[in-house]
């Protein structure tokens, strides 16, 4: 059962996968395009991605194939940031109004900021708290690390942050903000945080001189 399970999962994600790169091919195909006919055929591969995408989801192809075409320009990844916080021996998580699951704080990177600027406004934005970014623990690819964030490719940036101030207070995206014993934590929202993530927060807690990870 669990190999059937499996199969299953990999047949998804090569679809996945096929949708993933026929979109990106023609996102940077559109910047280059140079003629009509150019343009029209690298537009009717994107509507064939978001018709596989449709298909296997409950995802509307109209509204795909509108948002395929929303990044102009070469295809490059997006960049979830998230902020490692412990305080006396716990971790920092909010809960995600989303999923209904606990995540670390964080979220996309803005264009023209800093990476250190989106986790501390990310973290005061979700939680309420304060923080000093210490070093990056790691720098991971989110669709292959864990679930796929969303359609489009990312990497998350990682950074263990130092509690300086602020109180626990919810936004908009959660629902509740609370420390965590390690050995006691909630269920994750896949997509935003992993027990891969926090093994390695542990081990640079263990090892301040222990250098980033990196896929």
């Amino acid at each position: 059962m669990k190999e059937d399970k499996n199969k299953k999962e990999n047949e998804k994600q090569r679809w996945l996968d096929w949708a993933r790169e026929i979109q990106s091919l023609c996102q940077t195909g559109l910047a280059f395009s140079q003629t009509n006919y150019e343009v029209e055929r690298y537009n009717r591969l994107i509507e064939i991605a978001a018709e596989m995408v449709s298909e296997n989801s409950n995802l509307e192809k109209v509204k795909l194939a509108k948002q395929f075409v929303e990044h102009p320009g070469y295809a490059t990844p997006k960049i979830d940031v998230r902020a490692a916080v412990v305080h006396e021996g716990k971790i920092l998580l909010v809960h995600e109004i989303s999923d209904d699951k606990w995540a670390m704080p964080g979220g996309w990177a803005d264009v023209g900021d800093y990476p250190s600027q989106v986790v501390i406004r990310e973290t005061k934005e979700e939680s309420g708290y304060d923080v000093l970014p210490l070093k990056v623990i790691g720098v991971f690819d989110a669709n292959r690390n864990g679930r796929p964030i969303e359609f489009f490719h990312a990497f998350k940036i990682l950074f263990l942050c130092e509690l300086v101030g602020g109180e626990a207070k919810i936004s908009d995206e959660t629902k509740d903000v609370r420390f965590f014993e390690f050995d006691d934590l909630p269920e994750f929202s896949p997509n935003r945080t992993n027990m891969n993530h926090i093994n390695e927060i542990l081990e640079h807690i263990k090892d301040e001189q222990r250098p980033a990870a990196f896929d």
